[in-house]
């Protein structure tokens, strides 16, 4: 596994964990959640801090599991299954990940039904 998808298997493991603040390490500090070819969404750690604070309060177990990782250097791209509760309904995100100096710098976020 490339150092790339170590940073983004830790913050896929921090995430599954609701651990906040070893999700927000794997963040650089300006860093930019966005729907795919869509507006930015979060734009620095704080304002990730605050939708996955809230994310995690109205989902307690929700969970990604990876389906697919494509790693080619300094992108990453994920195929994630996502389940806010046990059994429940799923749905699938495809999440670009762009990586900077070792963080994630850009997330890219494509959601299937």
């Amino acid at each position: 596994m490339s150092s790339s998808s170590d940073i983004i298997q830790r913050q896929l493991d921090a995430y599954n964990s609701q651990d906040i603040e070893a999700f927000l390490a794997c963040y650089a500090e300006d860093a930019l959640l966005s729907g795919l070819n869509g507006d930015v969404t979060q734009s620095g750690r704080a304002a990730i801090r605050a939708r996955h604070m809230e994310l995690f309060g109205e989902h307690p177990q929700n969970r990604a599991e990876l389906v697919n990782r494509i790693d080619i250097g300094s992108t990453v791209i994920d195929h994630e299954r996502v389940a806010r509760t046990p059994g429940g309904e799923t749905f699938d995100v495809a999440a670009i990940y762009t990586i900077r100096n070792g963080l994630i710098a850009r997330v890219d976020f494509a959601r299937g039904s």
